[in-house]
């Protein structure tokens, strides 16, 4: 067996038992930690894992960018992959990864394209490739935005950018898709509300409009036939039940006694 990469991939996970085999088995022979933090999963998840690393911890996610800062600081290596459980590393990711480590890259992180699936379909159109990820960094250099939903990564300067894909089973189906959306507008709207952000009703129309024409004309989403039509279409109709809910919010605690 060759020597390992000196790196602590790091895997958040929830419910992924039905995933998380490939995605580990992508990484276990390559680097020399793997760290799973699994968000109270309630079927076999968190065994699974024990058959591939000692490191798992048990930690209910509240806020997704403290989260995520907290999963890091575990790791014991300077360079840390953050992986998530629907996601499987390529080899010439690996090898690319490997190369760089080799350096001794004066980039304190690099940037991955991310090939993404909605079921067994690569959605190349719309924004959703390269769409390149900040997740191969040092953890002294990096954090999230600790908010519930879409945390902003900071990293301070330079960064570096990688060729190689990494592969990302973004949603199981359609029905997977929605039912995210429903929980990301949830999300969305009390970030929102608790920001003290103002969202119009003019706002929040032009912003539907705005997402779906961004996604289906400006980055060609129209390629990929009727799954580009469903993706720019879920971008505007994001918006519009993030900003019914944020009035929903707004409703309720004005009225309640």
């Amino acid at each position: 067996m060759s020597e390992k990469t000196a790196l602590s991939v790091v895997v958040l996970a929830k419910n992924e038992s039905g995933r998380i085999t490939k995605c580990l088995d992508s990484v276990k022979d390559w680097a020399d930690e793997i760290i799973v933090i699994d968000d109270e999963s309630t079927d076999d998840t968190v065994k699974i894992v024990k058959n591939y690393t000692d490191r798992v911890f048990v930690r209910k996610m509240e806020v997704e960018g403290r989260h995520r800062n907290w999963a890091y600081a575990q790791a014991r290596n300077a360079w840390v992959f953050s992986l998530d459980a629907d996601e499987i590393m390529t080899p010439e990711l690996r090898e690319e990864i490997s190369r760089v480590l080799k350096t001794e890259p004066k980039e304190n992180g690099f940037t991955i394209p991310r090939r993404n699936y909605i079921g067994d379909y690569w959605v190349k159109y719309g924004g959703w490739y390269p769409s390149p990820q900040l997740k191969f960094f040092r953890k002294d250099r990096f954090r999230y935005e600790e908010v519930a939903v879409h945390p902003r990564a900071f990293m301070d300067d330079p960064c570096g950018h990688l060729k190689s894909d990494l592969i990302h089973y973004s949603y199981r189906s359609i029905e997977d898709f929605l039912a995210k959306l429903n929980r990301q507008t949830t999300w969305e709207a009390q970030k929102w509300y608790n920001a003290g952000k103002p969202m119009t009703r003019g706002r929040f129309l032009w912003r539907t409009y705005d997402r779906f024409m961004r996604a289906y004309f400006g980055k060609h989403g129209y390629k990929d036939g009727f799954i580009g039509y469903v993706i720019a279409f879920n971008a505007g109709l994001y918006q519009w039940v993030s900003y019914l809910k944020y009035r929903e919010i707004i409703l309720n605690k004005h009225t309640r006694p």
